[in-house]
């Protein structure tokens, strides 16, 4: 008789977050595969369950699935869990399940905490159609086309990023996702709980100022919010000076606004100059 995959939810910080049918399943388990044995090691001590332990992880994830697939077949329950939450969601094991699912043997699920809907659900920015994008790609030009390709989705946007990356993230959100409010979430269900709510450019300020940022964090962006009409020189220039605080080049800068709007750099330099030539008298009369 064949066993079952069972893909089990484990606590995302807080351990009383795991659920009564996950702590059967892991101790009724043959074996529990997970990323890290060490880590997964610490929860299943807290709550006195001896099963066994294999890793799985992106260098061996082909030869594991082989091996996990037999067990299944043999009739041993496997429990895949990833480090935090809820797996396969932004974490390895995918080949796994794949393994199993094309060998015609059984999977369930157990459900459980995900960093994502608790940001999400905390944030205030859902209540409707969300994305899912994972963890922003580390490279500036990847994550712009990412980004750029989200920005006209009517949706709320969930992000996972880590903390040495998420502020210069937040200034690209904000230069290329402009209007959408943010909420950050850091360090979700542990002690240190944090939730930073404003625009990109303003919780990028806050993280800034500290002396170090840690922890990963879960970014939640609202819908677009609507076109209140054409951009005004004044608005133009704030945008431009804002971007440039932050350390954004001046010609990158006026790029990324002009595509943000649908502009030419051409309009976007008119703009400025309209700007320049306005404020000019006023700056010769002090």
């Amino acid at each position: 008789m064949a066993g079952v995959l069972s893909i089990v939810s484990t606590p995302i910080g807080n351990l009383e977050d795991i659920t009564l049918r996950a702590l059967r399943v892991l101790r009724e388990a043959s074996v529990i595969a997970c990323e890290d044995t060490r880590h997964t090691r610490k929860l299943l001590e807290h709550f006195g369950i001896p099963v066994r332990t294999v890793s799985y992880h992106e260098h061996n994830e082909a030869t594991r699935a082989v091996e996990l697939v037999e067990a299944v077949r043999r009739g041993d329950r496997v429990a895949l869990v990833s480090d935090a939450g809820t797996p396969l969601l932004s974490d390895p094991g995918y080949r796994v399940l794949r393994a199993v699912l094309e060998a015609g043997l059984p999977v369930e699920v157990v459900p459980g905490p995900a960093a994502l809907l608790v940001a999400l659900t905390g944030s205030g920015l859902g209540g409707g159609e969300f994305f899912f994008g994972g963890f922003l790609p580390p490279k500036r030009t990847q994550r712009a086309k990412v980004l750029e390709s989200l920005r006209d989705l009517n949706a709320a946007l969930v992000f996972y990023e880590a903390p040495h990356r998420v502020v210069e993230s937040l200034r690209q959100i904000g230069e290329l996702l402009p209007g959408r409010e943010l909420c950050a979430a850091r360090e979700l269900t542990k002690l240190h709980e944090e939730w930073l709510r404003g625009s990109p450019s303003e919780v990028a300020r806050q993280l800034e100022a500290r002396d170090a940022v840690k922890g990963e964090f879960t970014l939640v962006l609202g819908r677009p919010q609507p076109d209140t009409g054409e951009l005004d020189a004044e608005s133009v220039a704030s945008v431009i000076a804002a971007a440039t605080a932050s350390g954004v080049g001046r010609m990158e800068a006026i790029k990324e606004l002009a595509r943000a709007r649908g502009l030419s750099k051409r309009e976007v330099y008119r703009l400025l100059e309209d700007f320049r030539d306005r404020e000019a008298p006023s700056a010769s009369r002090d």
